[in-house]
This record gives C-alpha cells, structure tokens and sequence, in this order.
C-alpha cells in the first residue's frame, strides 16, 4: 500500500485528489506545479536542509534522478528554508532538481505536512516528511506519510514505474 498507516490529518490533500496548485521561488528561479503538466511530478516535503535524514533523503534522490529522468518524472524537494539555504545545500550536495522554499508553510498546510511535532518534548510546528506522486494530469496518485528515509526512494521509483505500467 503506498499510503503509510499513519493519522492523516483532516485538511491533507490525499490519493486521487487534484494536487493544489502553487508556485515558490527555488534554487532554478520560480517553480509552478501546473507548468508540468504533462509529466509525473515526484514532490517531497522535508524538515531542514544539511540535517541527517534530509542530506540522506536529498542524496538519495540525487542517485536516482537518471531513473527519475527516464520515465519523465520531475522531483522537486520543498522546505521552510530560505531560498539561501537551499542554494547553499544544493552546492554542497550537487542536487540537480529544484529546492523550494516554502518560508511561511503555506504549500506545507496545504498539503497537510504542516504539523505539530514534538521536539526535545516540546510541541512546535514543523514539515512532516512526506512525499507526493503525482501524475501527469495533476492527480496525487501515492502518498507517503512520516517517511523513513532508508528505502523511501527506492519504494517511490518502485510506485512511479508500477504507474506507468498501467498507463
């Protein structure tokens, strides 16, 4: 099942809806999801840049974006890190998709990864790491809530080819 067993929240967009529409600026200038129509949109939300799990999912996808590439998918990272940040990541890590900043968690709450978490046992608001498949026509096809980030990729890939099987 694509949809990981988690509490999804009310507001979250989920399979078979219509991916909501936005535009951020990001590390190859502004990005707006309806300008790629036409192709399967790979998009994850993750907390932070240059933090462990996001380095190692951002890496990860970096490995496999020839994949990615060949069945005409784009993958696109977005956080609440500012659009320096991202660039700065992006050169570290020689990640060759766009980064976008989300400043204000707008796109976040949208998609329903704008969560309260639980850090050094205190609540705050933060990106729940989560991914989003979405194809050619706009629509979410699988959901990934909580991600763990050891095989997340690979399971993405694995999801998009089954897709294109079918179509």
């Amino acid at each position: 099942m694509a949809e990981q067993e988690a509490a999804v929240p009310e507001a979250a967009v989920k399979e078979g809806d219509l991916a909501p529409d936005f535009t951020l600026e990001g590390t190859g200038g502004p990005w707006t999801l309806s300008r790629h129509r036409g192709r399967p949109v790979v998009l994850y939300f993750y907390p932070r840049d240059n933090t462990p799990g996001c380095t190692t999912e951002a890496c990860d996808f970096r490995d496999q974006l020839d994949a990615f590439r060949r069945w005409g998918a784009e993958v696109v990272g977005i956080s609440t890190d500012s659009l320096k940040s991202h660039q700065n990541f992006a050169a570290k890590y020689r990640l060759p998709f766009p980064l976008l900043s989300d400043p204000d968690a707008t796109v976040a709450a949208r998609y329903g990864v704008w969560r309260e978490k639980m850090q050094y046992g205190k609540p705050r608001m933060g990106i729940e790491r989560t991914t989003f498949l979405i194809d050619s026509e706009g629509r979410i096809r699988a959901v990934w809530r909580k991600v763990k980030v050891n095989g997340h990729v690979e399971a993405v890939a694995a999801r998009l080819a089954e897709l294109l099987a079918q179509s």
